[in-house]
């Protein structure tokens, strides 16, 4: 599958249009539903392709954050043979009270595996909390970037990111190979 042929099983997988509440908080006419081409192994398989060619030459562990990023950073340590770290939003509050599950040791490198960035906040705070507990993280990779300030706001902590995608990637190579020009409506 080419770059392009990606792009389009992307949109025609994932892009919903109707009024959605980011993360963010913003107000956004589509939405990128991550969990319908995470939950498709066959398009998995390829994203995980994708992203591997995005990770930096050297580092120890893949970081998978809470909810979507974990599936996708399981296909690249699949694909790999890396190690990898499930990143939760918030510590659970019983038994170990792990903030990160997957076993790791201070001073080692990880890089953030995420699904969708728009503003980058959830990013930013998980770098920062990964960086608390000694982790170095300079890298974060993504399938999507909607270019809505997240890479910018990563760089502003020290942290890059690499997409597979960017929106306007995106929607170049979707006019080009001739995606449907309206993406499913959303359903439960």
């Amino acid at each position: 599958m080419n770059r392009a042929e990606l792009a389009r099983s992307i949109v025609e997988r994932a892009l919903l249009r109707g009024q959605f509440v980011l993360r963010s908080g913003t107000t956004s006419s589509t939405y990128w539903d991550k969990y319908r081409f995470e939950s498709d192994p066959g398009l998995l398989r390829v994203i995980a392709d994708e992203l591997v060619r995005l990770l930096p030459a050297s580092f120890d562990k893949l970081a998978g954050l809470e909810l979507g990023g974990i599936p996708l950073a399981t296909a690249v340590a699949l694909t790999t043979g890396r190690p990898q770290l499930f990143v939760r939003k918030q510590a659970k509050t019983y038994g170990t009270a792990n903030l990160v599950e997957g076993g790791f040791v201070p001073g080692e490198v990880a890089v953030v595996v995420e699904d969708v960035v728009t503003s980058g906040g959830q990013v930013v705070d998980s770098v920062e909390q990964l960086r608390a507990l000694g982790l170095v993280v300079q890298n974060a990779i993504c399938v999507i970037d909607r270019e809505q300030g997240g890479r910018q706001r990563l760089a502003q902590i020290g942290c890059s990111l690499a997409a597979a995608f960017t929106i306007s990637e995106i929607e170049r190579l979707t006019a080009e190979s001739g995606a449907p020009a309206d993406p499913p409506t959303p359903t439960a």
